[in-house]
């Protein structure tokens, strides 16, 4: 066994590597970038190297300072992680050459199936079900119309080097397939080196379902159950589950089957995973394999009790596998939801600053886990992966598994940046979701125009209006307490209030009592048992005997409620206030039309029309990059641009005006 290892990775993945090879008994190394020299993998490990500039192409993915890192600190083998050069044949076979053990499979392996069109290929080959589709290299978009023609629309526009969404279009027409064929050359050049692409027939209402798989160097080779991968925002994934709430027993275990046959005819020699995209047959078809951890991983682990982590530095040090097909257990039902740094209520755009507060839910053995790479008070930088941590929940069945993840994301707190964690939360009420009629396409379809928590509507407004009137009289007593009395007069405090929540005016009365409150609202008699103390941001409560737990703020002279996916900005009143109130005018937001304003913070890569310049709707204006990502901003309307306010290779904040039209 190893007595050190190096991890060429950084955030959550990192530190996932980290702790089991610590547990094991494994010294490990972590390696950094300029803009990690204080994150949280570099302080789990016992050893830690800076490798270069923030951008990783001159750190995670300069091989020459992976390999310098390793020789420094005596490192035994190199765990690559997720992303970045842990798909990398070249890399896998440098290390072997020098005498460092990569930590996952062989190099001719890794190559074998890194190619999408060589892998499709040698899939066919072992007689794996494969989607219909042209597999040699395409030249010009030209060409790409032509066989897009041929196979039929919609296709899937795909880079052979692809992976994590990104040289991955879909195109219903041949405008779709020219824009789409040069989009995903070039985000798959600039991500991974090489611009090849192909197409292949897209599957309607398809399902993203994943078999792992674990080989070792004596032969034995077996596959750990599948994964649900379906709900997906623009071909990266969002939730995972396992098992799949759509597969039956004898489709399940084909597709486990061919996964080992393909496994098989690549000798894979470590943890791997083969996708295959279902339809609504349950007819099955490989999609591609995935030589190296998944990110979803943890979901496997939780129903079969297994530490893929370490049995992949088990193999790697030429340990077999005790693992029989027949002898392997699932147990219950896990569901896992990335915890992203991006803003739903902005189509989903990256987002990017301190944590101001980062306060992840207890953990609970069998239960909770979270896996991440950040801390209060870190920075979420441009360069990298937007995600900025795993939520993981296992229960004896479906319903408990998503009743445990709604409860842990109602008490996952993130202040600084924007997070998906309320889209998340409204994904567990999704009616689809929860009754796992799922494919690729289901955020599309319910959230075409992304999700805004604060336009959501609570389905409980009586529970929220409670909760906010409850609070208020909090502050009121306080702050009478804190003052006294006045001339000989205490101050009064009043039963009687307006709730203004959720576009609705309630009116309620607050009888305060040791443990909480009664409710009166119309005539009826609820109660809120609580032991909250004014400051604490999780609100736990029992109403009407049902325990509740959300996040509660005070913001100015309103009360902020975020709960099950949805975030209400109440005011509550006097009966007296509520009526000035409503007499008093609103203000008019300011008319923004006139200017193009970037959406996210990012890298400004080209701005693509000039001063004086007329423009069509539609027309492409500007295309900014962050993490790892290519965002296209067009017209809303036609015009003419009458002054540029940024230019092309510049950093650009939020709203920060690009360009302004006459």
């Amino acid at each position: 066994m190893f007595n050190k290892i190096l991890i060429a990775n950084r955030g959550e993945i990192a530190c996932r590597v980290i702790r089991t090879a610590q547990r094991m008994g494994i010294r490990t190394v972590a390696v950094y970038s300029e803009a990690d020299r204080n994150a949280r993998h570099v302080e789990l490990a016992d050893e830690a190297v800076a490798i270069g500039p923030a951008p990783s192409r001159q750190s995670y993915l300069d091989t020459d300072r992976i390999l310098a890192a390793c020789k420094q600190t005596g490192a035994q083998a190199v765990h690559p992680g997720y992303g970045f050069l842990s798909e990398n044949a070249a890399f896998c076979a440098r290390l072997e050459s020098e005498g460092v053990v990569f930590i996952g499979p062989k190099a001719r392996s890794i190559e074998a199936m890194g190619d999408k069109i060589a892998s499709k290929r040698l899939a066919e080959a072992a007689r794996v079900n494969t989607i219909p589709g042209y597999t040699d290299v395409i030249e010009d978009a030209g060409q790409a119309q032509k066989i897009a023609r041929r196979i039929g629309y919609p296709v899937m526009i795909k880079a052979s080097a692809g992976g994590g969404g990104k040289g991955l279009r879909v195109a219903w027409n041949d405008a779709e397939c020219r824009d789409g064929f040069a989009s995903c050359r070039n985000e798959a050049k600039n991500a991974f080196g090489d611009d090849r692409v192909f197409i292949e027939k897209f599957i309607v209402e398809p399902r993203h379902i994943e078999i792992q798989v674990l080989g070792d160097a004596h032969g034995h080779l077996v596959y750990l159950w599948e994964r649900e991968c379906s709900i997906q925002r623009r071909h990266q994934k969002v939730i995972e589950e396992a098992p799949s709430p759509f597969l039956d027993e004898a489709t399940r275990r084909a597709m486990g089957e061919q996964a080992c046959v393909l496994a098989r005819a690549v000798d894979y020699q470590s943890a791997g995973t083969v996708e295959f995209v279902v339809d609504k047959e349950r007819k099955f078809y490989f999609l591609e394999m995935n030589t190296r951890l998944q990110v979803e991983h943890p979901v496997t682990e939780m129903i079969t009790g297994l530490d893929l982590v370490e049995w992949m530095i088990r193999i790697a040090a030429g340990e077999a596998l005790t693992l029989e097909q027949h002898e392997l257990r699932r147990d219950g039902w896990a569901i896992e939801c990335r915890i992203n740094a991006e803003d739903p209520s902005r189509g989903f755009l990256p987002s990017t600053g301190r944590l101001v507060r980062f306060l992840p839910p207890a953990e609970a053995t069998g239960e909770v886990r979270v896996d991440t790479g950040v801390y209060e008070g870190d920075e979420i930088p441009i360069y990298y992966d937007s995600m900025i941590a795993k939520l993981i929940t296992h229960g004896p069945d479906r319903e408990q598994a998503v009743a445990r993840m709604r409860e842990a994301l109602n008490r996952f707190v993130v202040r600084g940046i924007s997070t998906n964690i309320a889209f998340q939360s409204a994904l567990m009420r999704n009616s689809r979701f929860r009754e796992g009629r799922l494919h690729t396409g289901l955020i599309a379809e319910d959230y075409p125009g992304g999700f805004d928590p604060s336009s959501a509507v609570h389905p409980r407004p009586l529970l929220m209006a409670a909760v906010a009137a409850y609070a208020r009289w909090r502050y009121v007593d306080r702050a009478r307490k804190i003052t006294g009395q006045l001339r000989g007069h205490g101050r009064k405090i009043g039963s009687e209030w307006v709730v203004q929540v959720g576009g609705k005016s309630i009116r309620l009365q607050i009888e305060p009592n040791d443990t909480g409150c009664d409710v009166v609202h119309l005539a009826e008699r609820h109660t809120l048992r609580t032991d909250w103390q004014i400051g604490q941001i999780l609100f736990e409560a029992r109403f009407d005997q049902e325990p509740v737990c959300l996040q509660f703020e005070r913001a100015g002279l309103r009360y902020r409620i975020i709960h099950d996916g949805v975030q209400l900005e109440t005011a509550v009143l006097s009966p007296r206030a509520a009526e000035l109130l409503a007499l008093m005018p609103h203000k008019v937001a300011p008319d923004l039309s006139k200017f193009l304003l970037s959406p996210m913070p990012g890298l400004l890569v080209e701005v693509a029309v000039k001063r004086g310049q007329e423009v069509k709707a539609g027309q492409r204006l500007a295309t900014i990059e962050a993490m790892k990502m290519e965002n296209i901003l067009h017209a809303e309307r036609d015009g003419v641009v009458e002054e540029q306010l940024a230019n092309a290779g510049e950093s650009v904040a939020v709203d920060q005006p690009i360009l302004r039209f006459k």
